[in-house]
């Protein structure tokens, strides 16, 4: 089967490159492994710029409506608040961070797609080879039970949106940097007792930092930093820490998701690879602290949709998508570095150091001028 665009994972960053690419009228079939979609939570923040791209395909609207404006954020260490952060300056049209669960963007991406093309996405298609001519590109598809049956799709450009472990990059042998860090987190949602409001706490404490974020449906993300890796996800040991270090206790029966991960990340040398393309967190895998890796992505596949339109037209775009390459490489960096910062200010410190950092934070939040440009830094501007 020929198209003008294949993408390789129905992920949030793979929908929504397809999402936009069709509504300029390119033709595109998303091959997705996984016959059903993971309903857990998972990514949850999404920031002002991707929020102004995902306006371009028709869907921040909805995204608010259904998500959680966090519109100030909380820096507390032993029941005082050490320094607060508004977002009111960092975007005109989005002055806030919204928490959505990513099954509901992802639902919702999918459903902008199947609006635009109903056979546009293919599940139980797990792609096997990949072919690159110079003048066009093709996928080797395995059908997996219950999957469609096409076996061959050329195209255009094959899109990587296939995840941080991307098969398609390993068979392209891309070079890959991978950093690991001592740092290791255990994560829930529950009910929201509804004392923090739609604010967002961070909770500076000795053993470690706890985050706390409001979600929708009356819910609430609690995050605890770890000293060694977690042997279990389990939600009555997260409850335990979050009661230790805040003296609050979420309430374990109301429990919707756990899960456990230690922190690294992998940027690859290179996105582009003739007529094969990187993104999301195929290209760039960045902490989950701080909710940037998602963000990284759209924003990736919003510049690189432009590309891609010209190139299916015939134009010669390889300068083009080299400017992008380099573009990608340093954004990536610059997200890996503030992921840096954020799990260092949360890891445990004794007492008096403890206190020093925190009176350098609040003395760096009082003033204006720093606070608004710290905020834009954690709101990717």
């Amino acid at each position: 089967m020929a198209t003008d665009v294949v993408i390789v994972g129905a992920g949030p960053v793979g929908l929504y490159l397809a999402a936009s690419l069709l509504q300029e009228g390119i033709s595109v079939r998303v091959l997705e492994q996984r016959t059903e979609r993971n309903l857990h939570s998972r990514a949850i923040g999404i920031h002002p710029p991707a929020l102004n791209a995902l306006d371009q395909v028709q869907l921040a609207a909805a995204m608010v409506q259904e998500g959680v404006p966090i519109r100030t954020g909380l820096a507390v260490s032993r029941g005082k608040t050490v320094a607060s952060m508004t977002f009111d300056a960092v975007s005109e049209a989005f002055p806030f961070v919204l928490a959505l669960p990513q099954h509901r963007t992802e639902q919702l991406l999918e459903d902008r797609v199947l609006a635009l093309d109903s056979g546009a996405i293919v599940r139980g298609a797990r792609v096997t080879g990949l072919y690159d001519d110079g003048g066009r590109a093709a996928v080797a598809v395995e059908p997996s039970a219950g999957g469609a049956g096409q076996r061959e799709f050329r195209a255009s450009f094959v899109v990587a949106a296939d995840g941080a472990r991307s098969q398609l990059r390993k068979a392209l042998d891309v070079p890959v940097r991978t950093k690991a860090y001592p740092d290791h987190y255990l994560m829930g949602d529950f009910a929201d007792s509804g004392d923090q409001g739609q604010t967002a706490v961070l909770f500076l404490e000795a053993g470690g930092i706890v985050e706390s974020f409001p979600l929708p449906g009356g819910l609430r993300r609690w995050v605890v930093r770890l000293r060694t890796p977690a042997e279990a996800a389990d939600a009555d040991r997260l409850a335990g820490l979050v009661l230790q270090r805040t003296g609050i206790l979420p309430d374990v029966e109301t429990n919707t998701m756990v899960s456990a991960f230690s922190v690294r990340s992998t940027l690859a040398r290179r996105t582009v690879a003739g007529r094969v393309l990187l993104i999301g967190d195929a290209a760039h895998e960045i902490s989950p602290i701080g909710g940037q890796g998602m963000n990284l992505g759209w924003m990736a596949a919003h510049a690189l949709s432009p590309l891609i339109r010209r190139g299916v037209a015939g134009e010669p775009v390889e300068g083009q998508l080299k400017e992008f390459d380099a573009g990608r490489w340093r954004a990536a960096v610059i997200a890996r570095r503030q992921s840096e910062v954020n799990m260092m200010l949360g890891r445990p410190l004794p007492a008096p150091f403890l206190q020093l950092r925190n009176l350098a934070i609040g003395c760096a939040a009082s003033v204006p001028a720093i606070n608004q440009w710290t905020a834009r830094r954690f709101t990717m501007q």
